[in-house]
């Protein structure tokens, strides 16, 4: 397939190169930017970027990778997330060289009769060969029949926009494979697959989600997202350089070498947020981000900027307190947070989750290095 795809691009055909994204959330993350950057490497070779809006495939969710059965979403949700994923994902494409298309356009006319025309494209058999479902399979989890139809959707898509070439993470292999598969079946040449590897979060662990907290939103502000590049872990500088900027493999070498030669990563890191915040945003704002995190970090200095949060005035106690407050998810998250000594109240580090706490207008509350809160006392405030 590879000697395939290079062929055709040095035939120099304009190639329609497809990408599906399903709008099930309303954001979009640095891990997405990944092969939306291939699409755009695309575009600049003078290719067809087909955008494809998953509109009814959302409905049901991916089961890559899922163990359960996801919930439904609803078609207010999905037109919702849609709008502002196309706001977003033209901080990456050229809308002016982009081809917008929506699944809604062939499968919101379908009928029962034409659903099952297009499920006997396939059989049970090649469908449950993937890895999630057989998994499921074997250990009695449920699997729903919609979920069944998820490949074969996709699949579909190719099929309707004339796909020559496909792009997705390594995690979308099957699906990409098996639209091979459709296309064949409705009398097509069948598609490239081009995959891109998946990038792990901010833990270093897991790939990037919003479920997991783990992300760089393409959305989050200049001074957030220059943060939470500073905190990626050392072991991952390369990576995020290689997949979050597309820089080349010869560059990339020479960065890793720069921090095994004894190169504070520090300042490495700071490289790579000024550039993943000028991308995004702008290179003014990227030196302004980079200054008011020296400020506050390294400095010791405290954001000009704390989000003012309102609290009733009842006396309470800190493990009740930073939840409310919006720095811990439960009381159990907030017991944790200062037995690991991660707390500050007005400056001071706070010795133990049981203590009371009354509340005073102006307190500041810190929890690890970038996340502030400064009380408001007032009768409409959140009860801890």
């Amino acid at each position: 397939m590879a000697d395939h795809l290079r062929a055709a691009i040095d035939s120099g055909a304009r190639l329609r190169v497809k990408l599906g994204i399903d709008p099930s959330s309303p954001d979009i993350h640095l891990g997405h930017a990944v092969v939306l950057g291939k699409l755009r490497d695309f575009q600049e070779l003078g290719h067809t970027a087909v955008l494809i809006i998953g509109d009814f495939t959302a409905r049901i969710g991916d089961p890559s990778g899922q163990s359960v059965t996801r919930r439904p979403l609803e078609v207010e949700e999905v037109e919702a997330n849609a709008r502002t994923y196309l706001e977003q994902v033209f901080k990456v494409l050229d809308p002016n060289a982009t081809e917008v298309r929506r699944q809604s356009e062939w499968f919101g006319g379908m009928n029962l009769a034409d659903v099952l025309r297009l499920a006997s494209r396939a059989t049970l058999a090649q469908i449950t060969t993937r890895d999630d479902f057989r998994k499921r399979i074997d250990s009695n989890s449920v699997i729903g029949i919609h979920e069944l139809m998820y490949p074969l959707m996709q699949g579909y898509d190719s099929v309707a926009v004339k796909s020559d070439v496909e792009l997705g993470g390594t995690d979308q292999l099957f699906n990409l494979l098996f639209a091979r598969d459709v296309q064949r079946e409705s009398g097509m040449e069948p598609q490239d697959v081009l995959t891109m590897p998946l990038l792990e979060g901010l833990d270093g662990v897991q790939k990037m989600s919003k479920s997991l907290a783990n992300y760089v939103g393409v959305t989050d502000s200049p001074a957030e997202m220059f943060g939470k590049v500073m905190s990626v872990p050392d072991g991952l500088i390369g990576r995020y350089f290689l997949l979050g900027l597309g820089s080349s493999e010869d560059a990339v070498a020479v960065i890793e070498n720069r921090v095994a030669g004894g190169e504070n990563p520090r300042d490495v890191k700071a490289e790579l947020a000024r550039a993943i915040v000028s991308r995004f945003h702008s290179p003014d704002a990227a030196s302004a981000a980079e200054e008011a995190f020296t400020s506050q970090f390294r400095r010791g200095e405290q954001p000009e900027e704390i989000a003012e949060v309102s609290l009733q005035a009842d006396a309470t106690t800190i493990a009740d307190a930073l939840p409310a407050l919006g720095l811990a998810a439960s009381k159990g998250e907030a017991r944790r947070l200062v037995a690991q000594r991660g707390v500050k109240l007005n400056g001071a580090v706070v010795e133990d989750a049981e203590s009371a706490y009354a509340p005073a207008d102006g307190d500041v509350w810190q929890v690890g290095k970038r996340r502030y809160a400064r009380v408001k006392v007032g009768p409409g405030g959140a009860r801890p």
